[in-house]
């Protein structure tokens, strides 16, 4: 049948191209529909007509070039040189045999691209190889070298997958569409260990698998994935909406008991939760806590990774269409709209999103083709889970900093790596720079680093003004000489015992990492302080602070325990959260485009959840429900 399919495809093809053209072969690789030919320029310089085709079709088209046109390697980097003009700063060139495509990294990728794609069609006409442009990012990533040295490194096999998956994805459905049912194994009722599972009567699909980093025991921890109609072996895809160690911690784990299918998510996804993966197993076997996975589940997770742009309709199973769209909530982060059977049902998981627009991207997508059901997550949806708005959560952020240093001190803000870091250093960096705070020095401590490295890698994810000082204005924030990078802990030693300055520090919640050992050296002089900017789970260190511990039992420097008096001010602000609030959520139910007939929340406290789905309900009178994690609803 898949064969069948190809054909009529192939046929479909050949009558549209031009007659001059001579293809090779076309097959599936994965979710596309590939084209190798010996006259690729023919077919790239007629861009309209292949998206015609593509769209009439209802598939992706790649063009590639047929190995026996390749230029030798050589004499290809040479020409690329001289089409590609010198300000694009070519960093790396390197070449695929499997796919026949010239890996180009460069500091400015536009011009590699070119006008209207003008420069990158020279060089398939002029070398015959199909180039792929990389950008070099400012901050040097040792995360995206990683994962773009695997793929290099992987081709062949990669290409064997995905040839795999494109005749699975491709085949016709045997069954009629007349229903569709999502079981809650994970993430309902409570925040933590994200995951939904999606069936039809072709299909299986899992959306976000994660872990509760603060559950405790294996039972509190991961995903029901022992309800009895789960098998790895019928599993179609995995979908991650972000990077976030709830929603994507688990994943490495189906890896090692054998699933061998694909993952999508977005770009910036891929390489944040590789980096948030490897971290986990590091931390847990420094504290001699072994996860039931290892770095070669993560390695493997990423040779199946499939990633998106958002707004790109995706066929991911004979059955199911996926698109991605923006979330709001951290670099990358995505809402899944699925496209069941053809078109008899929709549904989107927002997974985590923030319904407003703030310094680092841009608010969530409200509008989509169609909905029938909307899953969408309720962590601050208790009628009292009101932020106030985000310039007032920065006046009091920056009076805190003003008071501290007056008085001498240092200002430790423990914080998230991936998603309130940045946010911090884009508003620390302009208030420094525009002199409304002191020019000290900003010191970026633990994981932050590398994730800023992947922010710079991705401009094209963050907010339109971020994105306009970047490109048009020359001016990245998260490169400013006012942030330094730790390296050790000598240097730590002497930020203590130094000027007045502000540290960033993971983790976020005070349970470890080095900003529990800045709190130790900072918390017994009042005049240090000691901002919390970010959730603060129950049973953390961080919300015993915050609800007056005075007094702090904590092995010291020679693993002796001994008590710490907290001495230092400590400061709440809210604000700065990557979530919607109650305020936030009930106008996206609002605003949301068009109506979903049904509702199902997740991701929220018990009591928050019951009071959101209550008030949806009386106000929008849209069915609302709160499914139990292992409960089945059927949506359509």
């Amino acid at each position: 049948m898949v064969s069948e399919m190809l054909e009529e495809i192939k046929r479909t093809i050949m009558q549209r191209l031009p007659g001059r053209v001579q293809v090779a072969k076309v097959e599936f690789e994965g979710p596309e529909v590939v084209i190798y030919t010996k006259n690729p320029e023919i077919i790239t310089e007629n861009g309209n007509l292949i998206r015609d085709i593509a769209k009439d079709i209802r598939k992706r088209i790649i063009i590639r070039s047929d190995r026996s046109v390749l230029m030798d390697p050589e004499e290809t980097i040479r020409r690329i040189h001289e089409i590609v003009p010198e300000e694009a700063k070519i960093t790396n060139i390197s070449f695929d045999d499997v796919t026949c495509e010239v890996i180009i990294e460069a500091r400015k990728p536009g011009l590699v691209i070119g006008k209207y794609g003008s420069t990158s069609r020279e060089i398939v006409k002029n070398t015959g190889w199909a180039p792929k442009i990389l950008r070099t990012p400012p901050i040097s990533s040792e995360i995206i070298e990683r994962i773009r040295r695997t793929l290099r490194k992987n081709s062949k096999e990669r290409k064997k997958i995905l040839q795999q998956l494109g005749n699975r994805i491709h085949q016709k459905p045997k069954y009629e569409n007349d229903w569709a049912r999502l079981t809650a194994m994970g993430g309902f009722r409570e925040v933590g260990r994200s995951c939904l599972y999606l069936q039809t009567p072709n299909s299986r699909v899992l959306l976000d698998c994660g872990v509760n980093v603060a559950g405790g025991d294996d039972r509190n921890s991961y995903p029901y994935l022992n309800v009895p109609e789960f098998t790895l072996d019928s599993l179609d895809a995995v979908i991650i909406t972000h990077a976030h160690l709830d929603h994507s911690g688990f994943l490495p784990y189906l890896y090692h008991y054998g699933y061998d299918g694909p993952v999508y998510c977005t770009a910036p996804t891929r390489d944040l939760m590789t980096l948030l993966q490897l971290d986990h197993i590091d931390i847990a076997h420094r504290e001699d806590e072994p996860l039931p996975f290892n770095v070669k589940h993560v390695k493997k997770s990423v040779k199946h990774t499939i990633t998106l742009d958002y707004g790109e309709v995706t066929d991911i199973a004979p059955d199911i269409r996926l698109t991605l769209h923006n979330a709001g909530h951290i670099l990358g982060s995505a809402m899944a709209h699925l496209h069941i059977g053809d078109g008899q049902h929709n549904m989107v998981y927002t997974g985590d999103f923030k319904y407003e627009q703030s310094r680092l991207l841009e608010p969530a997508a409200s509008r989509f083709p169609r909905i029938e059901t909307l899953v969408m997550e309720s962590t601050y949806g208790g009628h009292e889970d009101v932020q106030p708005p985000r310039t007032r959560a920065e006046k009091e952020l920056v009076k805190t900093i003003y008071s501290t240093l007056k008085r001498g001190g240092k200002i430790l803000i423990p914080v998230f790596a991936v998603g309130r870091a940045q946010e911090l250093m884009i508003v620390l960096e302009e208030y420094i720079r525009t002199g409304i705070i002191d020019e000290v020095p900003v010191y970026i401590d633990g994981m932050i680093w590398e994730a800023n490295a992947i922010h710079t890698a991705r401009p094209e994810y963050l907010s339109k003004d971020l994105r306009d000082q970047i490109f048009h204005m020359g001016h990245n924030p998260f490169i400013s000489e006012i942030f330094h990078k730790v390296n050790g802990m000598d240097e730590r030693r002497e930020i203590v015992e130094g000027e007045p300055s502000i540290i960033l520090s993971t983790s976020g919640m005070l349970t470890g990492g080095n900003s529990l050992e800045y709190f130790k050296w900072l918390c017994e002089d009042p005049k240090n302080s000691l901002v919390f900017v970010g959730y603060q789970a129950e049973g953390s260190l961080g919300r015993r602070i915050q609800k007056g511990w005075k007094e702090i039992p904590l092995k010291d420097e020679e693993d002796k325990m001994r008590v710490y008096n907290v001495k230092m001010n400590i400061k709440t602000i809210e604000g700065f959260s990557g979530h919607s609030d109650r305020r936030q959520l009930m106008e996206y139910v609002k605003r949301i485009s068009p109506k979903p007939e049904k509702i199902l929340l997740c991701h929220g406290d018990n009591y928050k959840t019951l009071d959101l789905a209550s008030s949806i309900y009386r106000t929008y009178r849209i069915e609302t429900k709160t499914p139990l994690n292992l409960e089945t609803v059927r949506i359509q």
